[in-house]
């Protein structure tokens, strides 16, 4: 039953916006915790019975840098996905330092200043012998989830690099694919939309969003999480 308070129906206007923002923080503590060893380890499970291979680091700061640059071969094209996680890793200052034995193709992206040269270059990028990224949500039962405005690393999540790596926090973790998807609508999504306007664009949309069922070509897909809370 609606409830007359002060002139409005049901509650009046301060305590509405109360109400919403306890309903932001409880989503967010649901979507940024961290889940037992139980659960990380039957994730696990589920995505190596898809195809995938997974492993678990504890530490950002040395395990999972350490872990990332020992999968890849000295001399390999690398290409990132704009990802807030390889920032906290501290991938993708190693490769802007060049203190590393890789090809990195973003470099030659964003040194060349032609705008129809530069989107070939990101076309080519694509096929990358090494793609690393990350993605906004895994399902208990071995299903992967990657929202993109425009898209850029969907082809080669999905098919064209030879070799993909995602690095995760576990706090991504979800009971099911239903549940991933709801995080990134009503998680992932708003956060990056709030860094992109910070950063000085309109904002971020939710253009393309891949979900990984399985990986038929025996190798190509590793995914490695950080008991941590990293990226969105």
């Amino acid at each position: 039953m609606l409830k007359l308070v002060h002139g409005y129906i049901g509650c009046p206007p301060s305590q509405m916006s109360a109400a919403v923002s306890e309903s932001i923080n409880t989503k967010k503590s649901h979507w940024d915790k961290i889940p037992d060893q139980t659960t990380i380890f039957n994730t696990m499970q589920s995505l190596k019975g898809r195809g995938i291979n997974a492993t678990i680091v504890q530490t950002k700061e040395e395990e999972a840098l350490q872990k990332l640059s020992g999968m890849i071969p000295d001399g390999s094209e690398v290409m990132t996905a704009g990802s807030e996680t390889l920032k906290q890793i501290g991938f993708i200052e190693l490769l802007k330092s060049g203190k590393h034995r890789w090809k990195n193709l973003k470099d030659q992206i964003l040194e060349e200043k032609d705008p129809v040269k530069q989107l070939e270059l990101r076309k080519r990028a694509t096929n990358a012998e090494y793609f690393v990224g990350s993605v906004h949500a895994v399902a208990e039962t071995g299903e992967i989830i990657a929202a993109s405005a425009a898209g850029s690393q969907i082809p080669s999540y999905a098919y064209s690099s030879n070799n993909v790596i995602w690095i995760v926090g576990a706090q991504k973790i979800v009971s099911n694919l239903e549940e991933g998807l709801r995080r990134v609508r009503e998680y992932a999504y708003p956060l990056e939309d709030k860094r992109m306007k910070s950063v000085g664009y309109p904002g971020s949309v939710i253009g393309k969003i891949l979900i990984t069922e399985r990986e038929v070509r025996n190798g190509r897909a590793s995914l490695i999480f950080v008991n941590e809370k990293l990226g969105f």
